[in-house]
Order: C-alpha cells, then sequence, then structure tokens
C-alpha cells in the first residue's frame, strides 16, 4: 500500500511540473561560462532576441536540434544564444564539435554550464532540448520543447 500511495504522488507530482508554465519573463539567473565567470540576466545584450536552449549531450533530440540551429546560422545570427547545460564545458565542448559546428567561436553564442541546477525551477522546462525565444524586452515570444516545432521556432525568429 505504501509503494501504491508513494507512486500515486509522483505521478501527481509529475502531472504538475508537466502542467507549469514556462517563466513569461527572462528569470534572474546565474550560469558559468567556461573560464568559471558568472553570467547573468543583465549580462543580456538587451537590442536582440534572446534564444536558451536547454540541452543534455547525450540527448539525440538535443543532437538534432543542434545540428538544425547550425545549419541555419544565417538565421539566428542577429540572436543572443544561450547553450545552457547540467553538463560540463568539457561535455558540452564534444557535443558542440560534432552537432554545433557552425555556431562554434561565433560573438553572439554562449555555452553556459547550469552549475547551481536553477534552469529547470526558473525557466521550468518540460523535457529535453527545451527552447526559449525572449523578446529584446525579456519576455517570451515562443517555446518548445524535443525537435517537432524547430519550424515554428524558425518562424518565431523571423518575425
Amino acid at each position: 500500500m505504501k509503494t501504491f500511495l508513494s507512486g500515486l504522488l509522483f505521478i501527481f507530482f509529475f502531472i504538475q511540473v508537466s502542467a507549469q508554465a514556462p517563466a513569461a519573463t527572462v528569470p534572474e539567473f546565474q550560469f558559468y561560462k567556461a573560464d568559471g565567470k558568472t553570467f547573468t540576466k543583465t549580462q543580456i545584450i538587451p537590442a536582440h532576441k534572446s534564444l536558451f536552449v536547454f540541452f543534455d549531450a547525450t540527448c539525440s533530440h538535443c543532437q538534432k536540434t543542434m545540428l538544425e540551429l547550425s545549419k541555419r546560422y544565417e538565421e539566428v545570427k542577429k540572436l543572443n544564444i544561450y547553450l545552457v547545460s547540467l553538463d560540463q564545458h568539457i561535455t558540452m565542448n564534444d557535443f558542440m564539435s560534432k552537432y554545433g559546428k557552425n555556431l562554434i567561436g561565433k560573438k553572439n553564442v554562449l555555452l553556459l554550464e547550469d552549475r547551481d541546477h536553477v534552469f529547470i525551477p526558473l525557466f521550468k522546462p518540460t523535457k529535453y532540448p527545451s527552447l526559449f525565444l525572449y523578446s529584446p524586452k525579456n519576455t517570451l515570444v515562443f517555446n518548445t520543447s524535443g525537435d517537432k516545432e524547430l519550424p515554428k521556432l524558425f518562424e518565431a525568429i523571423s518575425k
């Protein structure tokens, strides 16, 4: 009976978490750059839309998404692109060398480590990858999870 109740509680919690709305505005956060320095909301370049991509290096949907973003760099080059992962930078760099080659070294692309595990409670993603497109005023324009709605993302970017 205790196992049944625990399972039921877990399912209820999962439904509640998945029903949460994504962050309507960019929340206050602190992530880490490869050099160990922090990156916060105050450092976002305000003149451009910002795309936050929450990914895991072992996720096949994340790999497909990063390949698409890399392939279509010309369409995203005017965005601030923040690639955020719970993975360490060495793992993220390996991932990028395989799936995000055209994004490496671009001044509008920043790889960020979520060392403090704050992305999930702040942005409220539902699964990997989660993409959040914010306006220059930091309001949510579009968000999606997985790789099925990438065409809609690129439509939102072009508006």
